[in-house]
């Protein structure tokens, strides 16, 4: 694992910091269930990650290990249910959020809800966060789904051969690797830094005062939880889904000169500042993590490539286009933070802190939010098409995880609430609602 990866991983030690995400993909219609099989068969083969489980070794400094499952068996994996409701397939998807893998296996868990209104199904796939962030679980998409309802047939790779023999030797390879790696990042940097400090001294030590700045805010500890309102944790989860047209979000968002993520953002704060003053309580700024993806090419589908940033975003700025350009700005200097590059390094002193005061840390957040862009097009599983996608991120000890995915031309903002923190989740979701429309009014068409 990555240090990034074993920071998830270890955080889970309190039962609120579970790490684990819930996709649900609504379908028109039941898929065969023996192309089901096959296909997630060829997914396991395809992505060797899918076919292993995690091994801790007792060792010093050395991080967990993923190791293939002598024993992996399918038919644990992947499982089949009958649901009457759309409601009811999203009180399953909030059990899955909250119910812990069986660490023997490999982390991950598919279940298809059958006997919708319509004839219609949906299929819950249940990952841990160690083995696939957001856009690397969209990245494994096109193993599962087509294109096409009737793709060309396309023969299993070989399974994946055995790996595990010699953990610890292999552990502490892994943990002197990564210290050279980043002692080899460190001269890489030197050698600019000391010809930067020649020819000029003054912004040389700027530069270096404000790289230590950023990853000294990064690791800041939080002391205080900033809505007035939204301040118990616990273990219950409430999960739903606010839909909106891509396109609409695009035009207001164009039409501010900012992101689609910060129109996103600036609904949901809209939708923070609604349901803060239904119980008295205005607040002028909560704070947010948001997940800034670091990935690369050459990073494999099943990992896990994101770094985590806090900040401060504005909740009390009443008019929506002022919001975006507010928030704007502040992502703009999040996601360009001088720490970026030392995501690792800075996960990996994480990992020698006891997770209850990290875990501390995270729960002082008010809500995380999370954009990840989906398939453009329309999807098919196993004949059966896919409707909608929404993604439930963990909620990793804030007050709630609101995700955007994209898909077919729609946005769906899945939300993931902790009942302790948010009790009236229908006046949650309603307000969310009135921030979206809000967002979307900005936009000359539909005014």
């Amino acid at each position: 694992m990555r240090a990034s990866d074993a920071f998830t991983w270890y955080q889970e030690s309190d039962p609120a910091m579970r790490a684990t995400i819930v996709t649900v993909a609504w379908l028109d219609r039941a898929p065969d269930w023996a192309r089901l099989v096959d296909r997630v068969e060829g997914a396991t083969r395809l992505v060797p990650r899918l076919r292993q489980r995690v091994a801790e070794l007792l060792v010093p400094l050395t991080v967990p290990r993923w190791v293939t499952d002598d024993h992996f068996d399918l038919s644990w994996h992947l499982r089949r249910t009958t649901g009457r409701t759309d409601d009811a397939v999203l009180r399953l998807a909030a059990i899955e959020a909250m119910t812990d893998f069986d660490r023997a296996r490999p982390l991950w868990v598919f279940t298809l809800v059958e006997d919708l209104p319509d004839g219609r199904a949906a299929m819950l796939m249940k990952l841990h966060h160690a083995l696939a962030d957001g856009i690397g679980a969209v990245r494994l998409a096109p193993t599962l789904f087509d294109t096409d309802p009737l793709p060309d047939f396309t023969p299993h790779p070989d399974k994946p051969t055995r790996t595990g023999g010699g953990l610890v030797a292999a552990g502490l390879a892994h943990t002197a690797g990564q210290l050279l790696g980043l002692a080899g990042q460190a001269v890489r940097a030197a050698g600019p830094a000391a010809l930067g400090l020649l020819r000029d001294p003054v912004g040389s030590l700027r530069s270096a005062v404000d790289t230590a700045g950023s990853v000294a805010r990064t690791v800041a500890p939080v002391t205080d939880i900033r809505s007035p309102v939204m301040r118990g944790r616990g273990l219950g989860r409430r999960l739903d889904v606010v839909s909106v047209p891509l396109l609409d979000l695009k035009r207001a968002t164009t039409a501010a000169g900012v992101t689609v993520n910060d129109g996103f953002l600036a609904a949901v704060t809209g939708g923070m500042r609604h349901y803060h003053h239904k119980h008295d309580a205005p607040v002028d700024e909560l704070r947010v993590t948001m997940p800034i993806s670091i990935r690369t090419a050459a990073d494999p589908l099943a990992s896990n490539r994101i770094t985590l940033m806090r900040f401060l975003v504005p909740v009390s700025e009443p008019d929506p286009e002022r919001r975006m350009r507010l928030i704007s700005a502040r992502a703009r200097d999040v996601r360009h933070a001088r720490s970026l590059p030392f995501t690792d390094a800075i996960a990996a002193g994480l990992d020698l802190l006891p997770t209850a005061f990290v875990g501390g840390m995270l729960k002082r957040v008010d809500f995380l939010a999370s954009d990840v862009t989906g398939a453009p097009v329309t999807l098919y599983l196993a004949g059966a098409k896919v409707t909608a996608h929404a993604a439930f991120g963990p909620t990793m000890g804030c007050a709630a995880n609101l995700t955007l995915l994209s898909y077919d031309g729609t946005c769906h903002i899945a939300t993931n609430l902790d009942t302790a923190a948010v009790p009236d989740t229908e006046v949650f979701v309603d307000c969310l609602r009135t921030g979206v429309e809000e967002v979307l009014a900005t936009c000359p068409r539909r005014q």
